[in-house]
């Protein structure tokens, strides 16, 4: 499992490029990670801006979630980015609890 790469790209807020399985467009994406917590289904999930990928359409950037179950191959880049995304919520918010790493 990705948790220990995606939480260090977390605190370093490093841009990671992952393989993704979860949905119809199987495929890499490259995303700004911003929390490791369980969503209301109680899957450890990502919760990351994507900046594009297999699911790219012109609406392909936005937040996005990614099960870890279905991340595979991670590469951290040497990009960074600034921050959270406007509408980041620390603490998870509704959707998700127990976080077990955050930007």
């Amino acid at each position: 499992m990705p948790q220990a790469t995606l939480c260090n790209a977390i605190a370093t807020k490093n841009i990671v490029r992952i393989y993704y399985t979860g949905d119809e467009a199987i495929g890499f994406r490259t995303v700004e990670p911003h929390m490791i917590a369980y969503n209301e289904a109680g899957h450890l999930s990502l919760s990351a801006w994507c900046l594009g990928g297999a699911s790219e359409t012109p609406e392909s950037q936005g937040w996005r979630e990614y099960l870890l179950s279905e991340i595979s191959n991670v590469t951290v880049l040497q990009q960074r980015f600034f921050g959270p995304r406007a509408g980041y919520q620390r603490d998870g918010g509704k959707k998700y609890h127990n976080v077990q790493c955050a930007v």
